[in-house]
């Protein structure tokens, strides 16, 4: 395996792994973030407040996009399986 070769594997790995976990983190920073916003005009500082909209949220951005995560890393690692004699005959 070249350096070349490596830098490239790793990149891409990066961009799939960000391109994956992305819509799961933003929103959950979302709902975090209009959360806070209402216990702070509200004056209502309870920890369940908070934690059950994020659940929420995350379960519904999977329900939403799972299909489309699935597809992406089924792809991404059959590529990558692809590409493993490549790895040991260069």
């Amino acid at each position: 395996m070249t350096d070349e070769m490596a830098l490239r594997l790793g990149t891409q790995m990066l961009w799939h792994a960000l391109l994956l976990a992305g819509p799961v983190l933003l929103a959950t920073v979302g709902v975090g973030v209009a959360v806070s916003l209402v216990q702070v005009i509200t004056q209502i500082q309870d920890a369940s407040l908070a934690f059950v909209p994020k659940i929420i949220a995350v379960a519904a951005v999977i329900w939403l996009m799972g299909p489309w995560m699935l597809k992406t890393l089924l792809a991404y690692a059959t590529t990558l399986i692809g590409q493993i004699p490549l790895l040991f005959h260069s």
